[in-house]
């Protein structure tokens, strides 16, 4: 059986990488491709590389314009989702590749975001127990953020097995530019970036603060407290995470790594690294793989755990990809790739 499948948001980075993504799938056929200014245009001109997409016109977003169809996505600005799914059919599977229905406490979205709180939807990151079955029922699904995804599937086989409780945890993360999106901003142009690393949403005010500590509470943390910073990188894909967090003395590095494996070995697209050999983030781009490996700084008291993927795949796309596969009832990997590019 196939399945239709619309892009509101279709010229972004976002909405290109779910088309990218959707091109390849072979239970889905695309239809409606929409966008806001960019209405009237051919997708050919914002995705040369789609290239079997070239000529397609993108419409303007609107609920008539999505309808009719199995599953829509939504790749659109913070704040302009919430409106939009209000006027689709409930039958219609949702999937939002936003921010307005990822976090569950409203005083925590009050804090982060101008807009009024909409609710949370049943959350796409299928790593998470318990996950998939939620997503299994449902016809709503929320995209994790990308440096939320990366950071928690570092995180995940540490606060599982019980290695760390989810307090005092630092979190240095760099990111390509694409994951500040597609907009003509000064500091993102490559007279600005290259050659530089800089830092940004420093002293816990980035928008991804409360959602890490959400999905913390869900792996078994009471009162979690993380220090974020994230970093700007001059590249155009990937980010690339070094977390700390707090071990007892007792426990090995060997301990480490075999509660890593433990939790990742059957997960598809979760790879963990033999030790001594550390995630690069160009070795997972244009893939659904998070690659991850962790250590014990004995001196210090703290596990050590660096994790990396792709930002627009695994950190947005590859995520709404994989959890619309479980929400159709279709083999979660299915059209996605756990192999990178190289060079």
């Amino acid at each position: 059986m196939s399945y239709t499948a619309a892009v509101a948001g279709c010229t972004g980075y976002a909405g290109g990488e779910v088309l990218r993504l959707l091109a390849g799938h072979p239970e889905i056929e695309i239809g409606a491709l929409t966008a806001g200014s960019n209405a009237g245009t051919l997708l050919g001109q914002h995705h040369p590389n789609l290239v079997p997409l070239y000529d397609r016109p993108v419409l303007e977003t609107t609920p008539e314009n999505l309808a009719g169809h199995d599953v829509v996505f939504l790749a659109l600005p913070h704040g302009a989702s919430t409106e939009l799914a209000k006027q689709l059919p409930d039958d219609v599977l949702v999937v939002d590749c936003g921010a307005d229905h990822r976090l569950t406490d409203e005083a925590r979205w009050q804090r982060f975001y101008p807009s009024p709180y909409a609710g949370a939807w049943p959350y796409g990151l299928a790593e998470l127990p318990g996950q998939r079955e939620l997503l299994a029922n449902t016809k709503r699904i929320a995209v994790p953020g990308c440096f939320v995804a990366t950071v928690i599937l570092g995180l995940l086989p540490a606060m599982t097995h019980g290695l760390t409780d989810g307090h005092d945890i630092t979190i240095a993360a760099a990111s390509g530019t694409s994951g500040a999106g597609k907009a003509l901003t000064p500091r993102l142009l490559g007279s600005e970036t290259q050659g530089s690393v800089s830092a940004y949403g420093v002293g816990g005010i980035h928008r991804h603060t409360p959602e890490i500590l959400q999905n913390l509470e869900v792996l078994g943390a009471t009162d979690p407290t993380i220090s974020f910073t994230p970093l700007l990188a001059p590249m155009s894909r990937g980010i690339l995470a070094v977390i700390t967090a707090p071990v007892d003395t007792s426990v090995s590095a060997e301990q480490i790594t075999a509660a890593y494996h433990d939790a990742y070995d059957a997960e598809p697209f979760a790879q963990v690294l033999p030790a001594g050999v550390w995630p690069a983030s160009q070795n997972v781009l244009g893939s659904n793989s998070v690659c991850v490996n962790a250590t014990v700084d004995p001196d210090a008291g703290r596990m050590v755990i660096v994790s990396t993927l792709d930002n627009l795949v695994k950190g947005t796309a590859g995520s709404a990809v994989q959890a619309m596969n479980l929400a159709l009832g279709l083999d979660e990997t299915t059209g996605l790739t756990t192999i990178g590019v190289a060079p």
